[in-house]
């Protein structure tokens, strides 16, 4: 695993305010949205707000496998993991306030106590990072 392109992978990260997610209908197909994260720990965990009546939450009640992808400028990191259906109001609370004035917007029936108000948490394990001409794909 390649330190210095890793560092340059968690860069990308920070340019990029929106990324493409997957998740895998009951049929087996990939379903691509996007999303904007909310918070990250590196290239290993995101976070991200949603419907709990969209699409894609019941995708993940039924399978936790997902996929990440941020690009910028013709550089990629692409990241493969397991999706947790967030429950806890502490943690919905805390993501809440750090985005409050997007969340706000979408949230219109109350804000963090929306009861559609639901909480993606993305748990890498492997990812392939495509910058400046540099390809490499490792596990996390």
């Amino acid at each position: 695993m390649n330190e210095s392109l890793i560092n340059q992978a968690e860069q990308l990260l920070t340019q990029c305010n929106v990324c493409t997610v997957a998740s895998v209908s009951k049929q087996g197909y990939p379903r691509i949205c996007v999303l904007m994260p909310i918070e990250a720990k590196g290239i290993k965990e995101f976070w991200f707000s949603t419907g709990t009546n969209g699409t894609k939450v019941k995708h993940f009640e039924n399978s936790c496998k997902s996929g990440v992808t941020f690009y910028n400028g013709g550089d990629s990191v692409t990241i493969t993991g397991n999706m947790e259906i967030v429950t806890d109001k502490a943690t919905k609370d805390r993501l809440f306030d750090k985005r409050r004035d997007f969340l706000g917007r979408h949230l219109p029936n109350g804000g963090k106590e929306d009861p559609n108000y639901c909480i993606l948490h993305f748990s890498a394990k492997e990812t392939t990072v495509y910058i400046d001409g540099k390809f490499e794909t490792f596990e996390i």
